[in-house]
């Protein structure tokens, strides 16, 4: 007979659904290319097509970590219910 590992933690957490978002809402964002194909408003001379594309470099990063820090909470909480201890 099979023992019990403890309780048992489900493969889709909020944490995990919220992680997915955070890295798809700049995949989306890039891929939309009609909502940025554009030229104005111009930002010192450099076209809105160019400029908007390059703030999505730092704001990816910050999706990207906070997807990270996601999943790394899920991870710590999925050991301490196997483990038995407190999140």
């Amino acid at each position: 007979m099979p023992q019990s590992t403890g309780p048992t933690v489900p493969a889709v957490t909020p944490e995990r659904v919220l992680a997915g978002l955070a890295l798809l809402v700049p995949i989306v964002a890039m891929l939309w290319v009609s909502s940025y194909d554009k030229t104005d408003p111009a930002v010192s001379g450099v076209p809105f097509f160019y400029w908007y594309q390059l703030l999505w470099v730092p704001v990816s990063a910050v999706f990207t970590v906070a997807a990270y820090l996601l999943i790394n909470r899920d991870e710590k909480a999925r050991k301490a219910a196997r483990t038995g201890g407190a999140r």
